[in-house]
């Protein structure tokens, strides 16, 4: 089992900036995913940004040019820096892991979510 506790959320005007962070503990092997999906009322859940254990990164094309993810690896930690933030960011933020031994059987978990919003 592995434990995502995140935290980081707020209130913010567009254009401002939060940070975003997930904690993680439990059966991490060497070889993992993380990142962040959100979901907004009525939306599907979508992927905001991922970094695997080699530090390989991805970015939704909607928030590429605005966020940033980072690791922490000595505390299993992982930030969502997120700046020039706009209403359209406005969302619940849900951490997600993966061991890549689990790839196979689809196993993953996700943090609590935290709720992102931004105002006009």
């Amino acid at each position: 089992q592995v434990q995502l506790v995140e935290s980081g959320g707020g209130l913010v005007q567009a254009g401002g900036s939060l940070r975003l962070s997930c904690a993680a503990s439990g059966s991490i092997f060497s070889l993992y995913i993380m990142g962040w999906y959100r979901q907004a009322p009525g939306k599907q859940r979508e992927l905001v940004s991922t970094i695997t254990s080699s530090g390989n990164t991805n970015f939704a094309d909607s928030v590429k040019d605005r966020f940033a993810i980072s690791r922490d690896n000595v505390k299993n930690t992982v930030f969502l820096q997120m700046n020039s933030l706009k209403p359209e960011d406005t969302a619940v933020y849900y951490c997600y892991f993966r061991n890549f031994r689990d790839v196979r059987t689809n196993v993953g978990y996700w943090g609590q979510g935290t709720q992102v919003t931004v105002s006009s």
